[in-house]
């Protein structure tokens, strides 16, 4: 096995010297060549060299080297060894779209920078950087990779008339889900599971119902799920004519606290399943075999806020939190949960909040109706207390404190940065488990049923993130070691050793051996870098790569290293999830453009817009500033789900839509969309 593994390793270094020789016979670089480049990841904490907050007085690093503050980061140190060039880091500090902005009107100054994909591709055809399009048959390695992910050439491709692409793209993993449920688990069984009756020595009363039932009240509906032990697909039966809809009983039901709560939801499961989850209900929720649905989810939580005295022993327990509650870039996960829950597309789009319709248009979100209605069911779940009072009056609590203080039960997220809390939050000794769930059942119309299908679908799908690296067309100039530098920079990226150094790091931080990770051998970490990523970053892998080697800042990354950094309890979640993609009793969207039934096709992250485009978008600054995930800004949908409709010209569902489509020229932009998404389209096809 060792020989095995060493031949595997050889084998993919000599792979990585013959795409670099290549490259450096198409691109030569002249010695003592400097690249200007601003760019990072969204704070002074995630550029190429280590700011005083991180370095302090000097840090030592699992490769025993001490780093200082301005000194590049491993990951660089070894990129301008590597690659035989010089960079001056003039990167900002900011997010992508700032970065940008910074340098707009100075691009001559500066030869890489950082920008989200919608502007540097607008920039990119207003002229101002450099079409790395023209230099493909000089980068094998990049070539290669659009040619085996055409949905990925579609993506970046900024002209259709030329085929021009003006950004590298970023990927943070590929081809997987993203983002998913997380419950404490553990307070599901406490509530749930067992034979006899549910019984507590005090408990609280529900608040009055305001959420009305989103699933059937009658009839039967049949739901694939995974088989217990991972293996295989069997039918379950959700039969509302034995059980009735439990949200219309409970909201039938007058003063009802939260032991009668749990004793009625334990009931319905039994008559509902016919006995399928046995005395293990809250399978139905966190099992392998789980098939629960929104209407499921909130007697859920009205049964876990009732009875805070049995799950934390207070007086009060929250139901749905985000991360961060007063960071809008992550209150933003709380209307995205519900597409999830409510069957509805673009809330979770690769591109502002567009999807591809059954007709092979683009379809904008917040012009639809079926938005509006979710939002509206969220809002009811805040009036019922059922959404964290942190969210709502947007307060600093984060996950962490909710997790340490048994305060929160779940929330919409990143499996890998969220469960790391079981190892530093939470009393694994006691049983307590933050894990992430099954997606869950909703009424998609996917076209394949005029009435809709009861399935699962995420739309939660790793693709082309929303930021890149361009080139600086006034920055390079005329200085072809410039340009090909900058140029081998994104071919390296791409090629298999540039690629693990994108995620890893040096070769210091990886053991000599690799593991299996999605059919492709990868590096083990070294005990030394696993054992720093908890003392120095408390298990998160992305803020360790980011912040102390430098890694993970664009490009390609493999999710080979977070996975390996993911906490037991994690990866014991997302396996029971990528037991039930892999078996197909979760649909997402096609890294493809799906002929078949268009519905499935994954939105390209940038469209080829004209200048002439670009300026009338540019003008739409409500869909912009209204709708923005950025940290401090405002979006309407979150300010729906905690306000409800009293929001001006949004006092209902019709007039929300028609505010958007016309007082913000929301059909003016989507028009403009469409005709670019045709152009895509047909250069796909030619």
């Amino acid at each position: 096995m060792k020989k095995l593994v060493s031949l595997v390793m050889a084998l993919a270094m000599l792979l990585s010297v013959v795409s670099i020789a290549a490259a450096e016979d198409t691109l030569p670089v002249a010695e003592g060549t400097v690249l200007r480049m601003a760019v990072g990841y969204n704070n002074a904490k995630t550029g190429l060299r280590f700011d005083p907050e991180v370095a302090g007085e000097g840090i030592t690093l699992a490769d025993g080297k001490t780093y200082h503050s301005g000194e590049f980061k491993p990951t660089w140190v070894a990129i301008q060894e590597l690659l035989g060039f010089t960079i001056e880091d003039l990167y900002q500090g900011n997010g992508a779209a700032a970065e940008f902005d910074v340098w707009k009107e100075k691009l001559d100054q500066v030869d890489m920078l950082s920008g989200t994909a919608a502007k540097l591709s607008e920039n990119g055809e207003a002229g101002l950087l450099v079409n790395i399009g023209d230099y493909l048959d000089k980068m094998p390695n990049f070539k290669a990779y659009l040619d085996a992910n055409p949905i990925v050439r579609l993506s970046i491709t900024g002209n259709v008339e030329n085929g021009a692409i003006y950004f590298s793209p970023y990927f943070d993993g590929v081809n997987d889900i993203e983002k998913m449920p997380l419950m404490r688990t553990d307070w599901v069984e406490k509530l749930l599971n067992g034979e006899g009756k549910f019984a507590a020595d005090a408990c609280n009363k529900l608040a009055a119902p305001v959420y009305t039932p989103y699933m059937p009240t009658e009839g039967q509906i049949k739901i694939d799920v995974v088989t217990p032990d991972g293996k295989a697909v069997e039918e379950v039966t959700k039969d509302y004519d034995a059980a009735g809809n439990i949200i219309a009983k409970m909201n039938a039901t007058a003063d009802l606290d939260g032991v009668a709560a749990v004793n009625m939801l334990r009931d319905y499961i039994d008559a509902a399943y016919h006995g399928y989850y046995g005395n293990d209900r809250a399978n139905l929720f966190i099992g392998q075999n789980a098939a629960w649905d929104a209407d499921e989810l909130v007697a859920l939580v009205r049964c876990v806020v009732a009875n805070p005295q049995t799950l934390n022993g207070k007086d009060k327990v929250n139901g749905i939190f985000t991360r961060e509650e007063n960071n809008n870039s992550r209150r933003s996960d709380m209307f995205r949960f519900a597409g999830t829950l409510f069957g509805v597309r673009g809330l979770e789009s690769r591109q502002d909040y567009l999807y591809v319709g059954t007709d092979g248009m683009l379809h904008d979100a917040r012009q639809e109706a079926a938005t509006y209605e979710a939002l509206a069911r969220m809002n009811a779940l805040a009036q019922e207390g059922l959404l964290s009072e942190d969210f709502l009056t947007a307060s600093d609590m984060k996950t962490e404190k909710y997790l340490e203080n048994d305060s929160g039960f779940m929330h919409y997220d990143y499996n890998q940065t969220q469960t790391i809390y079981n190892a530093t939050k939470l009393d694994s000794a006691a049983g307590e488990k933050y894990m992430a769930v099954m997606v869950p059942v909703a009424r998609w119309y996917d076209g394949t049923d005029e009435n809709g299908v009861y399935m699962r679908f995420t739309e939660s799908w790793r693709s082309v993130k929303t930021d890149g690296w361009g080139i600086s067309k006034a920055g390079v100039g005329d200085d072809v070691n410039k340009l090909n530098a900058a140029l081998k920079l994104i071919d390296y990226a791409y090629s298999p050793e540039g690629t693990i150094m994108m995620s890893y790091g040096p070769e210091a931080f990886r053991k000599d051996e690799t593991f299996l990770f999605n059919g492709q051998e990868m590096p083990v970490i070294a005990d030394a870098t696993y054992a720093e990523l908890w003392e120095k970053a408390n298990g998160n892998y992305t803020n360790y790569a980011r912040q102390f080697l430098g890694s993970t800042l664009s490009f390609m990354k493999s999710q080979a290293f977070e996975y390996q950094c993911t906490h037991e309890v994690g990866r014991e979640g997302a396996g029971k999830i990528s037991a039930a993609i892999g078996l197909g009793t979760i649909k997402y969207p096609l890294l493809a453009v799906n002929t078949e039934n268009m519905w499935y096709t994954s939105v390209p992250t940038v469209l080829p817009t004209t200048p002439e485009d670009n300026q009338l978008l540019g003008e739409l600054t409500d869909l912009t500033e209204k709708f923005s995930t950025n940290n401090k800004a405002q979006n309407v949908l979150v300010d729906l789900i905690v306000k409800g409709f009293t929001l001006e010209g949004m006092s209902s569902v019709e007039e929300a839509v028609n505010t958007v489509a016309e007082t913000m020229s929301g059909a003016v932009y989507l028009d403009v969309k469409n005709l670019a998404w045709q152009d895509l389209l047909d250069f796909f096809q030619n």
